[in-house]
């Protein structure tokens, strides 16, 4: 069944439209924040800390794993949080050949600084919206994200990277 006659064609129309203006005005201003933390970590970077933050130290299949993305594009992304001290590569406990990346004392610092930033942002925009509007639109948004990553998730096993996820 071919998806575009179901429901109303201009409401699908409409659909793509306003997800295609976000995109784009979501990376012109990259969602940065507010004051001086504004624009100052790149999507790739705080996806990674997030994760890290969220699910403990892990290495870097299990990373690309949980990301839906490559594992050479979780190293190329990592190495410049490694060097500026943000993450730190330390030997798994049981393993110690193997390393695992693990958020360090001043990453979490950072992504804590980003985060405050970033959801004030979040409160500006929203600040006419009631909590109802507010949870209903991020569980549309969460629901949305969820089915575009399924629809990518395919690729990413056959080694094509979605780059929604990067």
């Amino acid at each position: 069944m071919d998806m575009t006659t179901v429901g109303d064609t201009g409401l699908l129309d409409a659909l793509q439209h306003e997800v295609a203006l976000f995109a784009r005005r979501a990376e012109q201003t990259r969602l940065g924040g507010v004051g001086q933390v504004r624009n100052s970590m790149d999507r790739a970077a705080y996806l990674l800390l997030n994760r890290l933050d969220k699910e403990g130290p892990m290495g870097v299949k299990a990373l690309a794993a949980s990301m839906g993305i490559d594992s050479s594009t979780v190293t190329r992304q990592v190495a410049p949080l490694v060097d500026t001290g943000l993450v730190k590569r330390t030997s798994h406990p049981e393993d110690g050949r193997a390393v695992v990346l693990q958020l360090s004392p001043r990453g979490l610092s950072r992504l804590e600084e980003v985060r405050s930033s970033r959801r004030q942002l979040m409160a500006e925009l929203t600040q006419d919206w009631t909590p109802d509007e507010r949870e209903a639109f991020c569980a549309l948004l969460t629901r949305f994200n969820v089915a575009l990553s399924t629809r990518a998730a395919p690729q990413a096993v056959q080694g094509v990277e979605p780059t929604s996820a990067s």
